[in-house]
């Protein structure tokens, strides 16, 4: 493990250490466990737009144009 050293507003430092003490854990697994998400939604976020560019809209037009157009199953409406 390395150590990373942040400035962080007061106020956040405080919730952080609340939410610790609540959940019986530390403020650094708080932190690192937090900081992983972002990154993963960060990443997640890359890969989707990337993949978004690569998308043949026509395509999906032609494949949306097979779905029959019947109304929906019982339960299933909106």
């Amino acid at each position: 493990m390395k150590t990373l050293e942040a400035q962080v507003p007061e106020l956040l430092l405080r919730e952080v250490q609340e939410l610790a003490r609540h959940q019986n854990t530390t403020v650094d697994q708080i932190v690192s466990v937090a900081l992983a998400s972002q990154v993963s939604a960060w990443r997640t976020r890359e890969s989707i737009a990337s993949r978004a560019g690569r998308v043949d809209w026509d395509k999906v037009d032609q494949i949306l144009a097979r779905v029959p157009d019947v109304p929906p199953v019982p339960g299933d409406e909106l």
